[in-house]
């Protein structure tokens, strides 16, 4: 029997240490299991296969409530892994006669778990904060995950991973998910615009992919409860779904992926933003961006300038009248010379077909 010498932290006056000996294996698998089944719930664990949000035990027709269920089971293993631990700490203080000066009390603070808030983002905040950010959190993760599935990375209607080798397409898709309704997109680039001027449009796409995981009854409540946990805001939840993903939804990504992501966006202006892009690096190839190009930027600068030609005749025709449309004539002008530069530098990078190696 193989026995390990323990960890004391005198510092914070808590034990931190595994179990006294190889023996005590029911406490250790425990402590194990719970562990895993916290890590392998994210996007970045080699054995990620499906986010816990849309598995079967704790599925309701809303969000809402499924996000109340799964909360509860994570409080659950949070208090769990406290005990576990606090019994492991009791073993060592009785086992080298610590009891005056050490105490097997662990905080909550201390339970290093992704799904327990209190160690994620400290214990500094109040516990209404804590839920807020918790609850926040787990919504952008579900949005990564919808985002996942529209590449084919993952697929809502089988687990793990997909597509993850370059040169892989929607044939491949269709042939390791026969039969999927929710199909990934064809072309590998998915705008993110002000507007849904295309069909594979980035929030058109999520709202496939939320009436398809929860159904469309409850299409309208899901979307109020996602835009209530990205934003306090009064505003449309379609409104704030789009914003975030103009705004915040691949800075998030960047940080989940340490820098290293692993969709790439494409846009005309870090503050303009007149046009955006995503692209799954895995699925990228030579032609990618001349298809961007042609089939997205210059098309949607075609219909912008469409735009422009209507506002033009609505302030000849009721020029007194005109304030509104000279104000969206002014900004719309401003998104068509963004789009004109960026042009440039997108033709100079289309006519190189750079090609990638993943490895």
């Amino acid at each position: 029997m193989k026995c390990i010498s323990p960890t004391l932290d005198y510092h914070s006056g808590y034990l931190r240490t595994l179990p006294l000996c190889i023996k005590d294996i029911p406490i250790n698998d425990s402590l194990i299991s719970l562990s895993k089944f916290d890590w392998d719930s994210y996007e970045t664990s080699w054995d990620f296969t499906t986010l816990p949000i849309l598995q079967p035990e704790y599925h309701h027709p809303t969000l809402a409530e499924t996000y109340t269920k799964l909360r509860a089971h994570w409080q659950e293993i949070t208090l769990e892994t406290q005990r576990l631990e606090e019994e492991n700490n009791r073993i060592f203080i009785e086992a080298y006669g610590l009891q005056d000066e050490m105490t097997p009390d662990l905080p909550l603070s201390e339970i290093t778990l992704t799904c327990n808030p209190y160690y994620r983002y400290g214990n500094d905040k109040t516990e209404e904060e804590l839920e807020a950010l918790l609850l926040t959190d787990t919504v952008k993760e579900f949005i990564s995950y919808a985002v996942g599935c529209m590449f084919g990375r993952y697929s809502p209607e089988k687990e793990g991973l997909i597509l993850a080798s370059q040169g892989e397409k929607l044939a491949d898709f269709k042939e390791k998910v026969p039969g999927a309704t929710f199909l990934p997109d064809e072309d590998n680039i998915i705008p993110i615009l002000d507007d849904e001027y295309y069909m594979d449009d980035i929030v058109g796409r999520f709202k496939e992919f939320l009436k398809l995981t929860f159904g469309a009854d409850t299409l309208s409540e899901n979307l109020d409860f996602i835009a209530g946990a990205l934003s306090k805001k009064n505003e449309a939840p379609e409104k704030v779904i789009r914003n975030y993903f103009l705004r915040d939804f691949y800075s998030d990504h960047v940080k989940m992926y340490k820098k290293r992501p692993i969709y790439w966006l494409f846009t005309s202006s870090e503050k303009g933003k007149a046009f955006n892009a995503l692209v799954y690096m895995h699925r990228y190839d030579k032609t990618t961006l001349a298809k961007m190009r042609i089939d997205y930027l210059l098309d949607f600068e075609s219909k912008l300038d469409a735009q422009r030609s209507l506002l033009e005749k609505e302030i000849t025709e009721n020029s007194k009248n005109s304030g509104k449309a000279e104000s969206e004539l002014a900004k719309l002008n401003k998104k068509i010379n963004e789009l004109v530069k960026y042009d440039e530098l997108l033709k100079n990078k289309a006519d190189q077909m750079i090609e990638i190696d993943l490895d």
